[in-house]
């Protein structure tokens, strides 16, 4: 019986096709061959306007530099991409560069909203997804990664797609963000609480960056032993047993005399030594072989001829008695060594977990106390745009600074392109990094994303993570108290005053005490700058038969930018007779017929052991003949039956 080979795949009405914006500037597809000009054509960048402000001298100075050098691109995200990967003078700066990936895509929920079309047919949604995430991937650095924003919808196929492009092995997590701030008692089901945000890596590269510590976070830190450091009570055990069978052993407990061994499966969580050493700082101890091979194969998994031979147990070296009595007095001492005693010294074995100073591990859930929902968001965007309608779907600016900080560091590139309000380059610019963001509704990016992205620079948003937040006492708080936790005094003893009757002089003295309040300090104060470019006009146009012309467009400079784009020449703008150079290759575009006179003067322009490639409207047989007699290895192509390669039409 043969095995099966091959990889999980979802497959969906014409998943081997591509699909193209039939309509510019809105959602209106169609699927056409994957060698179809109109998805293999670069359309340029043309640059609409520079935004720009200088740093303010007011911010803080542990604030990051403002970046200037973003793009914000209006336009279909398959062209924008297209032109950032290809474009010689784009794929410089972003191929291999982009260190995250966030995007929002349409939920494809069935609903219509004001600014972007949501409605769209299951087949259509995934392979637009699939097509913009393949382009994604040259532009990933090694390090990078893909965070995806969606609901309950297509989570599950979304996923499915992500393993395609990127390999189920990099798959990170799935991360739950708690979006409402209420349940809706009004769903006729049940109330949909959270989205969901699926975290792809571009490879083992990828390290997460630590979350900083909190309040709330140390909270089960403490010291009952009065050890100067805070820590808690953790597992003294690790799993491998089977594989860790050296870890695997007996410890004589030094008040009761008992031995502790790891549960099954698991062994003790550091080297041997190790525990000797924290173990003798209660009493005389050593290394004893106890002949307790069945014990410890049972633990490991396995039979007892298969368990690993001469592990000696850690053992009291002096009799009990003596042991309990020191270990009891060195128990009352405080200040307890690494291993803990439990339960007042007669219990298990614990082990002292430190508060790290590396900060905390982000977790899967992240809940709206932390890091917003859409009700601040809708608030967000109504303080910016207050005379217009918000959002439907806008995301918080705290939620987005959560995943930017987790996924990069300042002077990396953020790209984000499904932009809408353009929430993900806002909090991107504010935190000092690089962006590029693309919408390719014209009136979106007019009303919303360039406005407020004008706003950032000039440090006219004051919302968002412009300032930050925090809890202070209004007064000196009691020894130990955190700002945090009196105000959960305060919440929980007016709760308690509703139903318990307190003196009214008791009550005012512990509010007055507790007393706390949000103090607001404005952190961003503008500066950096941006580059809006729009997507251009195709070059060619084609009719019913599936033959390709050229458009109107396709004159003068314009086309000859185009061709050095398509085939992946730098400009040379400068240069009278060559648009594009690409190693010893010369670009020579004609907008017209190439003739003799035409490869003549090409020919005399080139340097030595250059090779040209000249591109024409039409080509005269004398002409291509010339060239191949006079520069072996040069090339003459008819536009534009000769840009792409050969496509099947349906």
């Amino acid at each position: 019986m043969s095995a099966h080979r091959g990889r999980l795949e979802l497959t969906w009405t014409n998943k081997h096709r591509s699909l193209i914006s039939t309509g510019e500037g809105k959602y209106d597809y169609a699927f056409v061959d994957p060698a179809d000009p109109r998805v293999q054509e670069v359309r340029l960048l043309h640059e609409v306007e520079r935004i720009s402000a200088p740093t303010p001298e007011e911010r803080p100075d542990d604030l990051p530099a403002p970046t200037t050098d973003n793009l914000l691109i209006t336009g279909d995200a398959l062209h924008a991409l297209d032109a950032l990967a290809k474009t010689p003078e784009l794929a410089a700066k972003y191929v291999g560069k982009v260190k995250l990936v966030y995007i929002d895509p349409p939920f494809n929920t069935g609903q219509a909203f004001d600014h972007y079309e949501d409605n769209i047919e299951h087949s259509i949604w995934l392979t637009m997804l699939r097509d913009r995430l393949l382009q994604t991937k040259p532009l990933l650095r090694m390090d990078g990664s893909v965070w995806v924003h969606l609901d309950h919808v297509e989570s599950h196929r979304c996923r499915v797609i992500l393993d395609e492009v990127f390999g189920s092995e990099n798959f990170v997590a799935e991360v739950a963000w708690q979006k409402a701030d209420s349940t809706r008692n009004d769903a006729k089901q049940l109330s949909v609480d959270h989205d969901t945000i699926l975290v792809y890596r571009a490879s083992a590269a990828w390290a997460p960056n630590r979350l900083p510590r909190t309040a709330e976070s140390d909270a089960r830190f403490s010291a009952p032993d009065e050890d100067p450091s805070p820590w808690f009570d953790d597992n003294p055990t690790a799993p491998g047993a089977r594989t860790h069978q050296g870890m695997v052993y007996a410890i004589q407990h030094p008040i009761t005399g008992e031995l502790q061994y790891p549960a099954r499966g698991r062994c003790w969580w550091t080297e041997q030594s190790q525990v000797l050493r924290f173990m003798s700082e209660y009493a005389p101890y050593e290394l004893r072989d106890i002949s307790d091979e069945s014990t410890r194969a049972a633990l490991c998994g396995v039979e007892e001829p298969e368990v690993r031979r001469g592990v000696r147990a850690v053992m009291l070296a002096v009799p009990l008695r003596e042991a309990r009595h020191v270990a009891q007095e060195r128990y009352a001492q405080g200040s307890w060594p690494q291993i803990v005693l439990r339960s007042g010294g007669t219990g298990g074995l614990g082990r002292k977990s430190y508060i790290p100073n590396s900060g905390l591990v982000a977790s899967t859930w992240w809940g709206n106390a932390t890091v917003g929902h859409n009700r601040e968001a809708n608030a967000e965007i109504k303080a910016l745009f207050p005379v217009l309608n918000a959002f439907a779907t806008p995301k918080p600016e705290r939620l987005l600074q959560r995943i930017i900080h987790v996924s990069t560091s300042p002077g990396d590139v953020v790209l984000d392109y499904f932009a809408g309000s353009g929430t993900t380059a806002a909090v991107a610019h504010k935190m000092g990094r690089r962006w590029v963001t693309s919408e390719l509704l014209p009136s979106t990016v007019t009303l919303f994303t360039k406005a407020r992205l004008t706003k950032v620079v000039r440090g006219e948003d004051v919302g968002g993570i412009s300032a930050a937040v925090e809890r202070t006492a209004d007064a000196q708080l009691p020894d130990g108290m955190t700002p945090a936790e009196a105000q959960e005094f305060t919440r929980l003893l007016n709760k308690v005053s509703k139903s318990t009757p307190i003196d009214a002089a008791v009550l005012k003295s512990l509010r007055s005490a507790t007393k706390t309040r949000d103090t607001r300090t404005t952190i961003w104060h503008g500066g950096g700058g941006f580059t809006h470019m729009v997507v251009g006009p195709s070059m060619y146009e084609m009719d019913d038969d599936g033959d390709v012309f050229l458009a109107p467009a396709a004159t003068n400079g314009t086309w000859s930018k185009s061709v050095a784009a398509q085939l992946r020449f730098t400009l040379t703008p400068n240069h009278t007779v060559f648009c594009g150079v690409r190693g010893r290759q010369r670009l020579a575009v004609v907008d017209g017929v190439a003739d003799e006179i035409v490869v003549k003067t090409v020919l005399e322009s080139l340097g030595e052991r250059e090779r040209a490639v000249i591109v024409a409207k039409a080509v005269l047989p004398e002409a291509a003949q010339l060239l191949a007699e006079e520069s072996p290895g040069s090339r003459i192509r008819k536009a534009p039956d000769d840009l792409f390669p050969k496509r099947t039409v349906k």
